[in-house]
Formats: C-alpha cells, structure tokens, sequence
C-alpha cells in the first residue's frame, strides 16, 4: 500500500463554518463562473482562461509593503517544487517533487493529508529537467495528479485514498510528466515529456469518473501508419512536412512532448496544446531537408487547437517552422477577448521560447500580431504576410557555430504570466541567455538518453571569463501591452530564470526570483512595494485566496527544476534545507521563515591526475555529453545533484568506473555502462579532477 498520511477533513469543515456534502465539489459551472468566487482557486490558472488574475483587492498598492508571513509548510521532498497551488473552500491543494501530493488548511497550513505515488527514483534518470510537478486538478470530489513516471491519479479529496489509477505512457520508455492536468465537462487531459530522451509527444484525454481513455491526439506523424487515434485525419498532411526516407526522427518519433500547456476553450470546446521540440533538437538530424519538399516538420513548436471531447483537429499555428533550437511552445497559454482595430476578437495570447510574444485567433489559428519582447538574433522578425518568421539563416548553424538568442533556456520558459483586465497587460518573466550551437559530427542516436544533435562548448578555463558568462545572463519582469505589442515597462532582476506571475484587482503583480526573494510591483508602473526573502527560489506560479474574508498569497520555494542541475552558478548555498516549502502571506502576518544556515563543507584535496591533454578534452566532450545535464557546466552542481569536484570517489578510479557502470537508481543515476566505455569514464574523471584542483585552491587562497 503506497505511503500516505491522511487526516479526516470533518474537523476542518466545522472550523471553517462551511459543512458541504462533499470536499472540492468543482464542476463545470463553478469553474466557468469562477469570477463569482475570487475566494478560491478552483483550476491551473484560476479560470480556464488561465489569466492568473484574482479579483481579491483587500491587499492592494496602498497596504502591499505590511505584507508578513502568515504561515509556511515544509514540503516532504527536496527537489523542485514548481506547483501552482489550488484552493478549493478553505483547502489548499499541492504538490511537490516526486509527484507527491498534499492537502492543507488553507489558514492555517496544518496538515490533513500527504500522498505519496511512490515513484521509483530511478525514473529520474529520464527527466531532463528535474523531477517537478506543476499541481493537481480537481472535480467532483477528487483530487487528480499527473506522476513522473507516467500515471494519472485520482484521489478522494477527503483524504487521499486512490480512487482509480491510469498508465498513461509506454513505461518501458523514457516518457515522464511533470505537468499540471486540466479537467473540463468529465473529461481529464494530460501530455507527458522525455523528447530529448528519445519519445513521441501526444495528449490524451480521460473519463474523470473511472480512468478509461476517451481519445489520444499525436503531435507528430507515425511514419510506419496510423495510430488509431484521433490524430490519424492529420497523419497524412503532418508527414508531408517530415522527411519520410531518413532521419532520427524514425526512430526517435520525432519528440513534440506537450509537456506543460494544456488549456480548455469554454467559448469553443476546443483543447489548446502547446507543443514542444523536435528529437533531436537538429533538425539536419531529426529530418534532413529533401530539395523541393517542406520540412517544417508539424506539429513541433505550434499551438495545436482540437476538439475537447472528441480529440479533432481544428487548427494550427506554427510558431517556429522546422524548429532546431529547442524552442518549444509549451510556455503558459492565455485565452481572453481583445478589442482590435475596434472590433473584438477571441485571442490566445503567447510568449513562447523563441522570443516572440502572439496573438493568435481562437476560430481560425490565424495569426493577428507578433511581437518580439526579448533579444534574438535567429530571426529579426515575423511576415505577416505568410505567418512565418524572418530567420537568420547563419542561426541554423548548418557549417559554423552560431550564437543564438534566445537559447534553449527560452526568452520565457514554463514560469506562468498573467494578465490584469485592469490593465490590459501581461506580466511576463523574460531572459536574455546566449548558446552556441554547432553540428554534432560523432551524433549517434542513443534511446533513453540526451540527445540533441548540436554540440556546444565547454565553460571556459578562465574562471574570470566563466564569471563574464554568468554575469551576462539577464532577467526582467515585462509588462507587456497585446493590442499594440509593445513594452509597458520592465523591471530588472537578479539573473535569470525567475518565478511566475500573479495579478490581482489591488493593482499589484507578484512574482519569485531565482535568488529566492519574492515581491510585490505595482501593475501600472513597475514600482516594487514590497520585496522578501522567501527562502528559496521562488519559482512557480503564485496565486492569492481568501477564507473568511482574509486575502492572502501563496507561492511556493525550493532549490530544483532544469537550471539548479545544469547552470551550477545558481546553486543554493550549503546547508540550506533543499526541501520545499510552501509559504502564504497576509496583511500583518508575523511568522517567521527557518533561517538559510550557511556552513560551507570543504572540498577535500583532490587527486591530480597525470593524463594526456588529449585525454583531457576527450573528458570534457564525454562529461558534456552525459554528465553536464544533472552535474552542471563546468562541474558546478546547482545543489540539487551531488558535486562531482567533491565526491569521495575521485580519488579512486575503479571507484569512480563502478559508479558510472552501476549506477546510483536510489537517487536517479542511470547505468552507462551501454553507453560509457571505461576509458570514457577515466578521462571524465581527468576533467572533473582538474575542475576539483582549481576549487580547491580557490577555497585555500581564502582562507
């Protein structure tokens, strides 16, 4: 029996004075009519048209800055806690990593239940950007989550007993889900991840009452014949796009996870799907180009709009054409009416990796406007002629290296934005990183690890010129006009990879930074009002609820999520408690967050190693390969994952070669075996001991 504390919710009902027949009763009409409850939080995005807007004003420009703690709940995981929470009448529902899921006194933060999918954590090893979730749904009583290792759960919401339990992927491959699933008239929706590891993106929808499947829409063609599925109507006319004779995407599937976007269309009973990269990355991989033929390669990187209760093909619009970056268009999806030129229109509203901000028709797919709202240099615009951008063709690194903006870190990533009809603007958290790109000429496909196609260079040896690197990465929160597409404001942060927003009727915006702070803004000017540590970093989307007429806002910290494995500069400091926590603010709140303890462990003194120079570089090519992804450039670990340069094994080779060889499936470390020859894991050793030596002796000059 699955692990899982539970705690009857009858107590909870009679304190709070609102004695229901049945706990998170949401259904379709509460849902649709969400503006009449502001209270709550009743789906992903508040509404389905995932705004992020709560109409709560009791906290508002004039009172922000007496905002105080009024409760925190440490999470039972470390890891990255990127939830968004949902507040159903006065019960707050989360998750963390590892998929688990807890129900908590929205209050007061005391406990009522913990469920724990028990997730193997070998299943790790095939989530390339952490072992996240982004929160439940709920309906009708029950309480649904998505697991890393591919399930659907529905849980009783009176205390987390299982209601039924679906396998959604091919487990035997490397399919994860760190999303949030949507529910909408019975039906539950959810995509999955893994593209770089070697999967074939789809989305399916199932009955909320008993798990069975009810349709599956693929987002790429299978190129051996149809699927049965929903999407077999499109087969054809997606494989025109492909190429059908060679390529690794015959293998691979092609990628296009609908990893994170997933948003229902009350005005059209339509299912949005926001769709991701290509396996591998390199289109001259994936699908090499036929003279004469498109290879844009649908449905990768678009918007995808299908039936909601049959899985139909609607329409599309391809944000980025045979992309080859990893510029996915799973970032946050917003649905709202705007008046254009005078007449108002159905819009979905985007601002996905490549850097442009869309404003898409919900009827058609047609595309009405586009913006850039961050630095590019793949493409210096969009032809609103052909719908399709202007690319820079050195960008596509066919010869040379390139360095692209944005990189695969995205001009904005899964962190949410929100809209404040108020206003009219979207607040959006954007980055500025660069990545060089070049082919992979050794490029061998290897199902169920990282592959990309691209090679790109190692951190510089110059830890002067590794700090310019980290030094230029930039972040800001943008405020963003749709009708005109352009800037309002933007307010500057500290690095990249900041949280998600949250706009709220008190003319406020809030938002997590990475450095763990987070803050209030005021909506019309950028002004900050209010700025605190919030223990962590702070990253997933807020949200704000009241319970008996008390306004507060909830967001979530943790150390985790793709840029704590690979970019090591933002790691926490040691001694941090890496669990998450959940912390909730109110006007005059007085509770006080467990102090961030420093105690800085010493490096041992590494061995030095004798190896050739070739030997070396040889280390660092194999490390980038399939170490740097979880252990960080340069063998700066971002705290989530051991550091290598500090691990007792260096100094003893067969040590070292019997971890790389067996594994670590505890913590998530895949065997290599099949993939790393023992000579390979001697001279990644070389190279994690060189990096080892330069810390150690930059921890002795300072003492």
């Amino acid at each position: 029996m699955r692990a899982r504390a539970a705690i009857a919710l009858a107590c909870l009902v009679v304190a709070l004075g609102a004695c229901q027949q049945r706990t998170a009763d949401v259904d379709q009409r509460r849902i649709e009519a969400a503006d009449s409850e502001p209270q709550n939080w009743l789906t992903h995005g508040r509404t389905y048209g995932e705004e992020r807007f709560s109409p709560l004003d009791t906290i508002n420009t004039d009172n922000a800055s007496q905002l105080g703690l009024a409760w925190s709940y440490e999470l039972r995981a470390p890891r990255a806690a990127e939830a968004t929470p949902i507040v159903v009448d006065g019960v707050m529902y989360v998750t963390s990593a590892w998929s688990m899921v807890y129900a908590l006194n929205a209050a007061t933060g005391e406990e009522l239940w913990v469920y724990d999918p028990e997730v193997p954590r070998e299943r790790g090893a095939s989530a390339c950007c952490d072992v996240g979730n982004r929160g439940v749904a709920v309906w009708r009583g029950r309480v649904y989550v998505a697991t890393i290792d591919g399930r659907l759960i529905a849980l009783d919401a009176r205390d987390g007993s299982v209601a039924w339990e679906s396998v959604t992927v091919d487990q035997t491959k490397p399919y994860t889900i760190t999303g949030a699933p949507r529910v909408a008239n019975g039906l539950v929706f959810i995509g999955n991840g893994g593209a770089e590891y070697g999967v074939r993106g789809y989305v399916s929808a199932y009955d909320a009452r008993n798990g069975s499947l009810r349709w599956r829409f693929y987002t790429t063609p299978n190129p051996r014949g149809v699927d049965n599925a929903a999407s077999d109507a499109v087969r054809e006319a997606a494989l025109a796009t492909w190429n059908p004779d060679a390529g690794a995407w015959l293998e691979s599937g092609g990628g296009g996870t609908a990893w994170d976007a997933l948003v229902y269309d009350a005005d059209q009973n339509v299912l949005w799907i926001g769709v991701g990269n290509g396996s591998p990355w390199n289109r001259d991989v994936r699908s090499p180009t036929i003279e004469g033929r498109n290879n844009d390669n649908l449905y990768l990187s678009s918007v995808v709009a299908v039936d909601a209760t049959t899985g139909e093909y609607k329409c599309h619009y391809q944000e980025t054409p045979g992309e080859t970056w990893d510029y996915t268009a799973t970032q946050p999806i917003i649905l709202t009416r705007l008046t254009i030129e005078g007449q108002e229109r159905q819009v979905l509203l985007h601002a996905p990796k490549n850097g442009f901000f869309y404003v898409i028709d919900r009827t058609d797919c047609g595309l009405i406007s586009a913006g850039s709202i961050a630095t590019q240099t793949w493409a210096t615009g969009v032809d609103m002629e052909t719908g399709r951008p202007i690319e820079n063709p050195d960008a596509r690194y066919a010869v040379n290296t390139s360095i692209v903006l944005p990189s695969p870190f995205g001009a904005h990533n899964w962190h949410p934005m929100s809209m404040s009809p108020e206003t009219g603007l979207v607040y959006i958290p954007v980055q500025e990183i660069a990545q060089d790109y070049a082919q992979d000429s050794e490029f061998v496909y290897r199902p169920g690890r990282w592959n990309t196609g691209t090679a790109h260079a190692a951190l510089p040896d110059d830890r002067a010129a590794r700090a310019a690197v980290r030094n230029s990465l930039k972040g800001f929160l943008l405020a963003w006009d749709p009708v005109n597409q352009r800037e309002a404001w933007r307010v500057e942060l500290p690095g990249a990879w900041n949280g998600g927003t949250l706009a709220t009727a008190g003319g406020l915006v809030f938002q997590g930074t990475v450095d763990g702070h987070f803050g209030a803004y005021n909506a019309e000017t950028g002004e900050r009002l209010w700025y605190v540590d919030n223990g962590a970093a702070t990253l997933g989307g807020p949200v704000s609820y009241a319970v008996d007429g008390e306004q507060y806002v909830a967001t979530l910290a943790s150390y985790g999520s793709v840029f704590f494995l690979a970019a090591g500069f933002a790691a926490p400091r040691e001694g941090d408690n890496l669990n998450g926590r959940v912390n909730v603010y109110k006007i005059g709140g007085t509770a006080t967050l467990p102090p961030r303890d420093f105690v800085r462990a010493e490096t041992p003194e590494p061995p030095v190693i004798r190896a050739s120079a070739q030997v070396l570089a040889h280390g660092t090519t194999v490390y980038g390969q399939f170490c740097n992804v979880c252990h960080g450039g340069g063998v700066v670990s971002g705290g989530a994952l051991p550091d290598l340069r500090r691990s007792a094994t260096l100094a003893d080779a067969d040590a070292w070669r019997a971890t790389v060889h067996g594994g670590r499936t505890e913590a998530g470390m895949p065997d290599f075996t099949q993939w790393v020859s023992a000579s390979d894991a001697e001279a990644i050793r070389v190279y994690v001991a060189r990096e080892a030596q330069a810390l150690y002796r930059q921890e002795q000059a300072r003492r």
